[in-house]
């Protein structure tokens, strides 16, 4: 740690040195309110007949600088999205700053009313994708609709993903560090008119954690207006059960103080039911068939609840402190399983019932504070600190009963756990940037610290109480992990470069009480990545981009607990799960800024996946995490949006994609099996305005998958079909939604694995045909933009 504090130290004093030559010329973008422009384009001019210069792009606070410039007559202009300000003539004769670039809206006349609605425009940028939305047909969308639309994103189970892996959702560089249902609801209620952008970062750079992989960031407009805004809204869901949602949230904006406060209130009651069939095998062939009808209704009361405040001490000084809190003192579910146990030639042998009870209480409360200084020379120094509790107890009582073909009872068998888990999370990071010369900066230092405890009690409940010491366990598990790193980037004529490099140590332990074993680990790892972008001319522009990542065990997959459907069906954690490192490549290319070709190629290391193994003996189906032996994926990306008319927006998306792993097959003689799929995914959506005035939307979506790689499994196709309406009333005041989902009722699919002496299938039925209706009602200066925001730490990914 100490080598990488005095790199640190050294490249923070070592970059306030001049290498420029020529002179500089800095300044700020602004729009007409005064209100710095993010990444605005700035564009230096000739006089003679306004040839490019040179051009660069404004920072997270509208500030751009130019260097090495010769000294003479030039304009100066900027631009960003239909906004764009007046030449500003200058005389360059020594180092220039100059006061702001005003941004004036470009209006449109169309049938007597004034719109500012363009078309949305795709940029490439050296290490991302960014998706500009603001003053577009799509912009009065949820952000959900707009993720669902950004160039190259998918969604599988509602769930966001890029290039079939699970992405991660930021607001304004900060994490929502919700789960994936949490994170539809949140941004179905999230406007699109306070979106600027959606930058789409498939390898993170060095300033972002090693582990994880891409990252979606919605980039948020923001207003200088003082003053109070609040919501009220409400939700109604009518799937098999219906089910509720409720919230309030208020913001106060003052000249120097910024206070959010949110809370929500989430009854639910949830079905699913599961079909399973499972054939065990044995020498000659199937020797048992086993299906199974498997119904689960889970209850559950959430509360969440967020508190945000920021504090500009002046214009360089700034200090936020960010809470959330999660509690859900109730989550019950109530599982029945029936299973009929046939011979080989189809004669029912036996059959038999389980009743499950599970009871769950689980709270997560987060704490974050940032401190960030900006420097008179543009560089900024950010200081952070993090606290998270996790704290979880499960209870669940299983009770089986075995029955001849007539019904005659034959016995039972009866056993109940009780777990909790604590974990404790703590962060500290240090990040500074600046120029060095016309080259960008950044370094930084982060320490993470994870306590994790872990305790299953198992008890027998056939003749009485009997606690059962070698199916029970006390598990610990700490890490620490300390990171620098550095990266440089730079513009030039028709050239962008980025490179970086990452270092982090890492130091765990587990420790199993009941199979006597610790597992240590220390390593050391560089993680570097380089981007590479040339615009070949206006209408043709290619990219190339690499990063190496690391992908650690969630606590949960280490815990080597066991949760039951029943005493033959369950799933368990690996103590012994080991971080896997992969190799992330990207060559991209884009033709006339509409059409996008992305071709990718991962190698993800000894991947960890969860994977299904049925013990053909012993009459027994589990799920178990492992590392694989080798994992990759490879595919082409296509994807095509294009403003049909002012009013109607198409948007489509084709992934045609190789994924495959190979692992140790555990109930086949550990036998090395490599299970592989190539497949598509299609996503045509339409999102049409239907009024004048743009108060009222609607959208209709379809979505072809062929079929999807889950571990052992491979999912058959499946198909969605979704309607939805929207109608703002009283000037955008009130808000009224109805949508509908899986019309056709094909989204869910059978998974098969049928390999070796492996053969099972299951299909799991959600309640994925739904109409779920929205409603919100802004009171107060509602079109104040607030400081919301989530804590971004990768640590609390690994949560359950």
């Amino acid at each position: 740690m100490k080598p990488l504090l005095v790199i640190f130290c050294f490249t923070l004093g070592f970059s306030h040195v001049s290498y420029g030559q020529g002179f500089e010329l800095s300044g700020e973008v602004k729009d007409q309110y005064q209100e710095p422009v993010a990444f605005a384009s700035v564009f230096l001019l000739t006089v003679t007949d306004s040839t490019l210069v040179t051009g660069t792009s404004a920072d997270e606070n509208g500030a751009f600088l130019f260097s090495n410039i010769a000294e003479g007559l030039y304009f100066l202009k900027a631009s960003y999205i239909g906004q764009v300000s007046e030449n500003l003539p200058l005389e360059i004769l020594k180092d220039t700053k100059i006061g702001a670039l005003i941004l004036e809206q470009e209006a449109e006349q169309l049938n007597e009313v004034t719109v500012t609605s363009n078309k949305p425009v795709v940029k490439r940028e050296v290490d991302r994708i960014v998706f500009n939305v603001e003053n577009t047909v799509i912009s009065q969308n949820s952000s959900w609709d707009i993720l669902r639309q950004t160039p190259g994103v998918l969604m599988m189970n509602d769930e966001l993903k890029v290039r079939n892996q699970a992405t991660t959702v930021y607001i304004n560089d900060r994490k929502v560090q919700l789960s994936s249902d949490e994170v539809k609801s949140l941004l179905e209620n999230y406007q699109g008119e306070n979106i600027k952008s959606v930058e789409v970062i498939h390898n993170p750079p060095a300033s972002y954690d090693a582990e994880g992989g891409s990252i979606l960031n919605i980039i948020t407009s923001k207003n200088v207006s003082i003053g109070y805004k609040g919501n009220v809204n409400a939700g109604y869901t009518q799937g098999v059960f219906p089910k509720y949602n409720f919230g309030t949230s208020h913001f106060y904006k003052t000249k120097r103080l910024n206070v959010n406060a949110s809370y929500n209130y989430a009854p639910k009651k949830e079905y699913k039911n599961t079909l399973n069939n499972t054939n065990f095998m044995g020498d000659s062939g199937i020797v048992s068939v086993w299906d199974t009808d498997f119904d689960q209704v889970i209850r559950s009361n959430t509360h969440s609840a967020g508190l945000v405040i920021d504090y500009d001490f002046n214009d360089k000084n700034i200090l936020s402190f960010t809470s959330n809190a999660l509690i859900q003192p109730k989550r019950d579910a109530d599982f029945f399983q029936e299973t009929t146990i046939k011979d080989a030639s189809g004669v029912l042998d036996s059959l038999f019932t389980t009743n499950s009870f599970l009871s769950e209480r689980k709270n997560n409360i987060s704490g974050d504070l940032t401190f960030k200084h900006q420097f008179k020379d543009q560089g900024n120094l950010t200081v952070n600190a993090h606290y998270t509790n996790f704290d979880l107890d499960r209870n669940q009582d299983v009770n089986s009963d075995y029955f001849e073909p007539n019904g005659s009872f034959i016995r039972d068998f009866n056993f109940s756990t009780l777990a909790d888990q604590q974990i404790e999370i703590k962060t500290a990071q240090i990040d500074y940037n600046d120029y060095l010369g016309s080259v960008f900066f950044e370094t930084g230092i982060k320490s993470s610290f994870i306590d994790s405890k872990s305790k299953l009690d198992y008890f027998l409940e056939n003749n009485g109480t009997e606690f059962i010491p070698n199916l029970s366990d006390d598990y610990t598990y700490d890490e620490s992990v300390y990171a620098g790193y550095f990266s440089l980037s730079k513009d030039w004529e028709k050239w962008s470069v980025k490179t970086g490099l990452r270092a982090e140590q890492t130091e765990s332990s587990g420790v199993s009480v009941n199979v006597s074993t610790i597992n240590d680990l220390s390593y050391f790892e560089l993680f570097p990545s380089f981007y590479l972008l040339h615009n070949i001319n206006d209408n043709h522009s290619l990219s190339f981009d690499y990063a190496r990542k690391v992908q650690r065990p969630r606590y949960e997959d280490l815990n080597p607990f066991r949760t039951y459907i029943n005493e033959r069906t369950f799933e368990e954690g690996n103590p012994n799960l080991m971080p896997s490192f992969g190799h992330n490549f990207n060559l991209n290319y884009t033709l006339n800024q509409e059409y996008y070709f992305d071709f990718y190629y991962r190698d993800n290391g000894r991947y960890i996946s969860t994977l299904t193994f049925q013990d053909n003996d012993n009459f027994v189906l589990r799920d178990i995490t492992q590392n694989v032996l080798e994992s990759t994926s490879y595919g082409i990306d296509f994807t095509y949006g294009k403003s049909i008319t002012n009013n109607w927006y198409l948007y489509s998306y084709i992934s045609l994609f190789h994924e495959d792993e190979t692992f140790i097959a555990l109930q086949s003689d550990d036998y090395s099996f490599k299970n592989e799929y190539n497949g598509a995914y299609i996503d045509l959506t339409n999102y049409v305005t239907l009024s004048n005035d743009g108060s009222f939307k609607g959208e209709l979506g379809f979505v072809y998958l062929s079929g999807w790689l889950q571990g052992s499994y491979i999912q058959e196709e499946s198909t969605n079909l979704t309607v939805g309406l929207r109608k703002s009333f009283f000037n955008n005041r009130a808000v009224l939604s109805v949508s509908a989902n899986d019309l056709l009722g094909n989204y869910n699919s059978y998974v098969s694995s049928q390999y070796l002496n492996q053969d099972n299938r299951f299909l799991t039925v959600p309640e994925t045909q739904y109409v779920k209706f929205g409603f919100t009602y802004n009171f107060g200066n509602f079109r104040l933009e607030d400081n919301q925001r989530s804590i971004d730490k990768l640590e609390l990914d690994r949560l359950e």
